[in-house]
């Protein structure tokens, strides 16, 4: 299984297991994802959401080939589901991230109430890079998280950046060696099954409440131009030079 869904102590744990193809995210795996994140919402057993990966890698983001076969054109397709139940998750969100965590792999984090990362974690936003532009709400909250100077920098430039960068940046709460996150991450989510639960989403609501409209316009906003830039010549070359294995050329595009 490319994903894999467990349930102990109240903790349910989604798991990106597909190394051999660096956890890329296919269709398949956000309707996964996309049903667990619902069914959770509606178990009473379930008190914690926790996402990892593997030691050496948490996602590649999006499987370049199958993203382009089944492109997100509506409210109905998986990632698109995937993105409206995590975003609207009322139980906490906590994350335990290894080695490289590629575009949606970073933005799923800024909707996550903890996020605990390796040393060898490697966070980057690939999209301007793809003749794209940035998703998830991530243009309205990494500038909230990090400032705009900051933001700007990582969702322009698309560059990687490390484990300590996010923590400082705000977004990561720990920096740990790679062999103690995952545990470290458990031992968090244990502490959160053991308060009320009436009590933590009574405060996540609190701190999330007036922003969530402000969230599902942007990510709407950013649908509109990700689906339009999808189809251009930037778009074109960039994935075309991805599957050549070559740089890309946009000098010969006008702006």
């Amino acid at each position: 299984m490319n994903i894999l869904i467990s349930k102990e102590n109240g903790v349910l744990t989604i798991t990106f297991n597909r190394p051999d193809k660096k956890n890329a995210i296919t269709a398949a795996m956000y309707q996964t994802i996309a049903d667990a994140l619902k069914d959770a919402e509606n178990d009473a057993e379930v008190r914690v959401i926790l996402f990892t990966g593997k030691p050496e890698i948490f996602t590649a983001g999006n499987d370049i080939d199958d993203f382009l076969k089944n492109p997100p054109k509506s409210t109905k397709s998986p990632a698109y589901q995937f993105i409206q139940n995590l975003s609207h998750a009322t139980k906490p969100l906590v994350a335990a991230v290894s080695g490289p965590a590629v575009g949606i792999g970073t933005t799923l984090l800024l909707h996550c109430d903890f996020v605990y990362a390796a040393d060898n974690a490697r966070f980057s936003l690939p999209f301007a890079k793809l003749g794209l532009c940035p998703e998830f709400a991530s243009s309205l909250l990494l500038p909230q998280i990090a400032g705009y100077q900051r933001a700007a920098e990582k969702l322009m430039l698309g560059e990687a950046f490390s484990a300590q960068e996010a923590c400082a940046m705000g977004f990561v709460n720990k920096v740990l060696p790679p062999a103690e996150v995952l545990a470290f991450a458990q031992a968090q989510a244990a502490k959160l099954v053991a308060l009320p639960a009436s009590s933590l989403w009574a405060t996540k609501r609190l701190m999330k409440g007036k922003q969530i409209a402000a969230v599902e316009a942007k990510i709407k906003e950013e649908s509109v131009h990700f689906s339009e830039m999808l189809v251009s010549k930037e778009a074109k070359e960039a994935f075309t030079a991805f599957f050549e294995k070559r740089k890309p050329d946009f000098t010969k595009f006008k702006s």
